[in-house]
């Protein structure tokens, strides 16, 4: 998980005693990092006591442990301890590197212990959050119904679940809150990354995997289906009427039953399940 850390340490420090290291705050910016951010410095990992480029590198590794029982995450607040990329000296958390004097980030959030040399990501601290996030803090709002960051334009806008972010994505798993893959609150509220939900609608998904109601505006394709189930007539044997439930507007409605859908008397979505059978007898809806 890191075990020449150590020695590439020691043998990397000899140059931080060389002066002719350039001092300019600006130097080597964009040449070191990993594939989450670029930075001038690593983060000296306070539960295992070892260098990683980032947490997220940290927590591939220590997750990708053989014995289940050492697997860990690293609380970034925790770290202490950084090594600057350009000089190899290990100091304290800063900004600026106490020997050789470069910035190790151009971002820097001393809460977070998060460097980032790619400002074009806008980053900003969410007090209410507890994290940095990116898009521009006066592009965010911080709802606090939901504990998290949304754009603007969701202001007033969202339907409010508490703590939504704090939660696996339902289609990949990740946890949410933190990923840095970008998220789409729904229309339901619920939320899941914007990848995750590009790939369920190629994949002709339309329903929220969590409370099913729909995640797009269907009514263009309840019109298509109203047509459809008009100009598609049912054998004599199956004209009776079923029982069904609409998950975009939860009432219960009766529906002649037809393969092709059963359309709430409601809300007119054919976003709907069938509560009862043919065999099944068909109660009173109030």
């Amino acid at each position: 998980m890191g075990s020449g850390a150590s020695a590439n340490h020691q043998s990397d420090s000899m140059e931080a005693a060389d002066s002719s290291i350039p001092r300019d705050k600006d130097f080597g910016k964009f040449q070191f990092g990993c594939e989450h951010y670029k930075r001038r410095c690593k983060i000296k990992a306070p539960c295992c006591n070892l260098i990683f480029p980032c947490r997220h590198c940290h927590n591939d590794a220590a997750n990708s442990l053989s014995d289940p029982k050492e697997r860990h995450d690293l609380v970034r607040q925790n770290v202490k301890q950084v090594v600057c990329s350009i000089c190899q000296t290990e100091q304290e958390v800063a900004q600026v590197c106490s020997n050789c004097g470069v910035n190790m980030g151009a971002y820097f959030c001393d809460i977070c212990k998060f460097f980032d040399d790619d400002t074009s990501k806008e980053q900003f601290h969410c007090d209410d959050c507890g994290i940095c996030r990116v898009g521009g803090r006066d592009k965010f709002f911080h709802c606090q119904n939901c504990g998290a960051c949304y754009a603007m334009g969701l202001r007033d806008k969202h339907s409010c679940i508490e703590n939504s972010t704090k939660n696996s994505c339902p289609v990949c798993y990740e946890y949410l809150f933190d990923s840095v893959k970008a998220a789409h609150v729904m229309k339901c509220g619920h939320t899941m990354h914007i990848d995750c939900f590009e790939q369920m609608i190629n994949e002709n998904q339309y329903r929220c995997p969590i409370c099913s109601k729909s995640m797009l505006d269907m009514s263009h394709s309840w019109q298509l289906l109203d047509l459809e189930i008009s100009a598609t007539e049912m054998p004599v044997e199956y004209n009776f009427k079923v029982s069904i439930l609409c998950n975009d507007c939860n009432k219960g409605s009766k529906a002649m039953f037809h393969i092709l859908g059963h359309k709430c008397g409601d809300c007119g979505s054919y976003n709907t399940r069938r509560i009862s059978t043919p065999q099944d007898p068909v109660s009173e809806t109030e």
